[in-house]
């Protein structure tokens, strides 16, 4: 199988769980609630195949399988003064089950990457970098101070040091600052103090070291161990996705925005990598996708539970007109990051310096 061929079917598939389970949220929610759901359907465009089933709901995969939708029956209709919603409409439903069926969906997300870590933690077990000097750059702090290639980190500042992530968390925090540190060197406990250096990385100071770290080894857990750290993973992962989202309001740039081509040729990689980078991927994808749809931009999921705040305080649904424009914001400002994040694709696959080079 080709490259090409294995990431579009890998990002096909990546997309239609994740996609499901999203949907899958609002309409468990919306069905819990007592709201009439008329279709649900994997994908947009014409169906390619469809049933009904017995609640009166039509299942569709469709052509395109770039999203997907719930139709609730008076979703997107507004009340008409005088005239009681019809009973099981979306429209009829109370505010706080409105809400419940909105932010169902990226609960939905959260929801599936922790069951996704977890059985994959419980079964296969967790891929860990130990946290072993692999490589030490040269002129490096790291080289200035003496460390060795083998070495193997025990603590740093009296706090242990059980993986490489854990390393680089904690040398990234004090950037110019000494730190103790203690080490296996051949089977020897080697304490001295390490000048951490710093770099500038999103407009940020970080902490310097200049060491590479490759020894991995697969850390096994019991039923309730792989629990506790997909939970971890999970807080993990959500930490790092919001300090992202935080530089990007903080105009640290748009250079790392990553979008579909991109995140076809990452679900290509984890692929060709086996089962549990697929799986694993999916659950980071999956996080990802519920925190983004939490943001409170009209058009996302999140952008409907602030209309729902804004009827709460002022007990009345805000203006069609108040809601058009928002939409329409929405709608600005998600198509502007879609076309950024293709052109940052395309810039990482070399597309545009071909192009470039083409026409000389």
């Amino acid at each position: 199988m080709s490259e090409t061929l294995r990431s579009v079917l890998a990002f096909i598939v990546d997309v239609g769980v994740l996609v499901f389970f999203h949907e899958l949220g609002h309409y468990l929610a919306a069905r819990s609630q007592g709201v009439v759901v008329e279709a649900f359907s994997v994908g947009f465009g014409p169906a390619l195949i469809s049933w009904r089933a017995k609640s009166g709901t039509v299942w569709k995969i469709s052509a395109l399988p770039l999203g997907g939708y719930v139709k609730m029956q008076g979703w997107g209709e507004e009340p008409v003064a005088g005239v009681a919603p019809v009973a099981g409409s979306f429209t009829a439903a109370k505010l706080r089950s409105r809400a419940l069926i909105v932010a169902a969906g990226p609960l939905a997300n959260l929801a599936l990457a922790f069951v996704l870590f977890a059985g994959l933690f419980g079964t296969l077990g967790q891929v860990v970098v130990q946290p072993v000097l692999s490589t030490i750059q040269p002129g490096s702090p790291a080289a200035a101070a003496g460390l060795q290639a083998g070495d193997r980190i025990i603590s740093v500042d009296g706090k242990k040091i059980a993986d490489f992530s854990q390393l680089q968390a904690m040398i990234g925090s004090h950037p110019d600052v000494s730190l103790a540190v203690t080490l296996n060197r051949h089977g020897q406990t080697v304490s001295q103090n390490v000048l951490v250096g710093d770099t500038t990385e999103d407009g940020d100071k970080i902490g310097h070291l200049g060491v590479v770290g490759t020894e991995a080894s697969v850390r096994h857990f019991s039923p309730l161990g792989a629990v506790k750290a997909a939970g971890l993973e999970c807080w993990n992962d959500t930490g790092t996705t919001l300090a992202g989202f935080y530089g990007l309001i903080h105009g640290q740039g748009v250079s790392g925005l990553t979008g579909p081509l991109g995140i076809a040729q990452i679900s290509g990689q984890a692929a060709s990598m086996g089962f549990a980078s697929v799986v694993g991927l999916i659950a980071l994808l999956s996080i990802n996708l519920g925190l983004v749809n939490l943001i409170p931009i009209p058009i996302l999921d999140g952008g409907h539970l602030l209309f729902y705040v804004a009827e709460a305080i002022y007990r009345r649904p805000l203006p069609a007109r108040a809601q058009d424009i928002g939409l329409r914001f929405g709608v600005a400002i998600i198509l502007s990051l879609f076309l950024v994040t293709t052109f940052n694709d395309l810039t990482r696959l070399g597309v545009l310096s071909w192009v470039a080079h083409l026409f000389g």
